[in-house]
């Protein structure tokens, strides 16, 4: 049985690298792994080398970003996506496709698969981010999904609240709850190597994204982020590179020249989620608005100071400090985030996203999938929870 994964981004590889394992250990299936997006883009570092580092094997690869930094850009990565998985998979037969999140391109591969009648497995559905156009990307694919998994039971009450069949919904946790709980993380002289420097005794991590449904400008956001962080000179900050989100570049650009100007600041493309979780875990806090501050932060005790609407909605921790795209208050916020009593809150609280084992129940419902159904796609009966 070929299951067909699809990965575009470095945050994406790293939590599906589990999963990816187990389908490529499992004798009943045959894994296609089909590398696209950012991993193909120097820009983005061609973070495809840590995919053949792993040594998977890669099914396809397929070129669909544009070089365009805007809505249009965006626009083109998709069709390319439909088009170029449309090729692929007319080339190469798969049983089920599998994909997670909310990355615009999705819409173009899940459209392909559909139209070619192959299931589609959605990771990580049901999830809600106000700030961005992700939140409307993400439920068009859970419509054009068959199989669901969800980090939390409220993200699966709200995937069959969109009418998708409850016996097709599974709530085993998060996916990247168990790369935290699985990975053989890097001791201190390991990293320091990996990275190219010291470790000062009290860092952070940075990350910020567009949040492409915001009133203000990337450019003019990530202004008001560095220059909240020009005031803490004390700390060593690692930040790494924005996605492909229109705006990301601007993005880029901005922080490497403020990296260039500040002798505690280190910028990075992509770490890899070894290095990345490594180095988060050793940290004094994560700043910006990526979804590793809702997710990956609170396994490991820390304070997440969260910028702006970008993950509005996600259910979260009490280790989550939400403060608004504006200096003053970015500042506030990380000043709380080092203090002795928000420190100990953020390391009693309890993360929602479960307790790991994800990647093992979703191989388990894949297969049991495949044979209950003969490989087909079948047809989508909706569930309307007023008829229940």
């Amino acid at each position: 049985m070929k299951v067909c994964i699809v990965t575009a981004t470095r945050a994406e590889y790293g939590l599906l690298r589990p999963l990816i394992e187990k389908v490529q250990l499992d004798n009943e299936l045959e894994l296609q792994l089909v590398v696209t997006g950012t991993h193909l883009s120097a820009r983005y570092g061609n973070t495809v080398s840590e995919i053949e580092e792993d040594g998977f094997p890669i099914a396809g690869r397929i070129d669909i970003l544009s070089d365009n930094d805007d809505a249009m850009g965006m626009v083109r990565t998709v069709a390319a996506a439909a088009e170029g998985f449309g090729q692929f998979f007319e080339k190469n037969h798969q049983d089920i496709a599998v994909v997670l999140g909310d990355r615009y391109e999705l819409l173009g591969i899940c459209e392909a698969a559909l139209l070619f009648k192959i299931p589609v497995v959605h990771i990580s559905g049901g999830e809600i981010t106000e700030g961005a156009i992700d939140d409307t990307v993400r439920h068009c694919i859970t419509k054009m999904s068959t199989l669901h998994f969800p980090g939390c039971e409220a993200y699966r009450r709200r995937i069959i609240q969109l009418g998708e069949q409850p016996n097709l919904v599974f709530n085993y946790g998060d996916i990247g709850v168990e790369n935290i709980m699985m990975m053989d993380y890097m001791d201190k002289e390991e990293l320091e190597r990996s990275i190219g420097c010291m470790l000062a005794e009290r860092y952070v991590c940075v990350t910020f994204h567009p949040a492409t449904l915001d009133e203000l400008s990337p450019e003019h956001q990530i202004e008001e982020v560095l220059n909240a962080l020009d005031n803490f000179p004390e700390l060593q900050m690692f930040f790494t590179g924005a996605n492909a989100d229109a705006g990301g570049k601007i993005i880029n650009d901005r922080i490497q020249e403020f990296v260039k100007r500040h002798s505690n600041c280190y910028y990075y493309d992509s770490l890899g989620i070894r290095r990345f979780l490594s180095l988060l875990k050793g940290s004094e806090m994560i700043i910006g608005n990526s979804s590793s501050g809702i997710v990956e932060a609170p396994c490991f005790g820390i304070p997440t100071v969260n910028i702006g609407n970008r993950q509005k909605g996600r259910l979260r921790s009490d280790s989550i400090i939400d403060c608004a795209v504006e200096c003053d208050d970015i500042n506030r916020a990380i000043r709380l985030a080092s203090t002795y009593e928000f420190k100990k809150k953020a390391r009693m609280s309890v993360n929602p996203y479960g307790k790991g084992h994800t990647s093992e129940m979703i191989v388990k419902e894949i297969k049991k999938y495949l044979k209950d159904t003969g490989n087909r796609l079948l047809a989508k009966r909706f569930y309307d929870i007023y008829q229940e």
